[in-house]
């Protein structure tokens, strides 16, 4: 069975405290993007893991697909399967591709061995697996909070408009990104700031990783300049970095201007 763990962005992105057991609370709308792996799941022999595209650090067998298979297999007992993911989207990106990766994989589960799993269920799956992992369970736009696996309806509907990401190839770890960020309530509900026309987020509709993480590394905010100065709407870091997204009226390519960058646009 052959899937497509897509992307997602955050638009908005606010720290609001830091956690007892270490993590933080944030508030943030997910929404989701094209920019896509490919994940190949197939009953086989024994169980086995291989990835193509881009190369993923550390151990092959501590990968997140394989973690989703074993947790799932502990209550089910279901065949071995051979799990083929090919990287597309950038690591380390502010993205959620691993998260993805691992969501689909119990959805795919759910459906080659038809274990029946309600939404719930597989959303309490992710969630042990990652903070953001239980968002693509579902995988449309949602009003996150708590860890970012607490979710909330939203009535941001972007269809029809178009999105330019770019990847200045710069991974920040998580723990890089926290490390300089000051968490704090906004007293500003989000939810009725998306509310607004896009053209009016620009000065309301923030992310807080961006304010020490602009200045460390410049080229991410010269992204953000270059996508408002080619007619963006709106244009911000997503995650807690490097990406950089701008959203478009109408279709454009810029793949001209970031050459030397990863880079996917299309519509949303």
């Amino acid at each position: 069975m052959l899937t497509f763990p897509n992307a997602k962005i955050n638009i908005g992105l606010h720290i609001t405290e830091k956690r007892p057991d270490g993590f933080h609370n944030l508030e943030s709308c997910f929404y989701p993007v094209g920019w896509s792996d490919a994940l190949e799941i197939l009953p086989a022999e024994k169980l086995s893991f291989k990835s193509t595209g881009i190369p993923i650090p550390g151990n092959p067998d501590t990968n997140l697909c394989l973690k989703a298979y074993q947790l799932v297999n502990q209550d089910f007992d279901i065949p071995p399967v051979m799990i083929h993911l090919h990287k597309a989207v950038p690591i380390g990106a502010g993205m959620g591709g691993g998260s993805a990766d691992c969501a689909f994989t119990i959805k795919t589960l759910n459906s080659l061995f038809e274990l029946h799993l309600t939404t719930e269920q597989m959303e309490n799956y992710a969630r042990r697996l990652g903070s953001d992992c239980a968002f693509f369970i579902q995988n449309r736009p949602q009003y996150c909070f708590g860890k970012g696996d607490e979710f909330a309806e939203i009535t941001l509907n972007l269809s029809g408009k178009y999105i330019v990401l770019v990847n200045p190839n710069i991974h920040i770890s998580t723990a890089e990104a926290y490390s300089g960020v000051k968490p704090q309530k906004t007293g500003i509900d989000l939810r009725e700031v998306l509310r607004k026309p896009v053209n009016e987020w620009q000065n309301l509709v923030k992310n807080d990783f961006e304010n020490h993480l602009l200045p460390k590394y410049p080229a991410i905010e010269t992204i953000k300049n270059q996508l408002y100065t080619h007619g963006a709407t709106y244009a911000s870091m997503t995650g807690s970095g490097s990406t950089v997204f701008g959203i478009f009226e109408n279709e454009t390519d810029l793949k001209e201007i970031f050459g030397n960058y990863s880079i996917w646009q299309g519509k949303l």
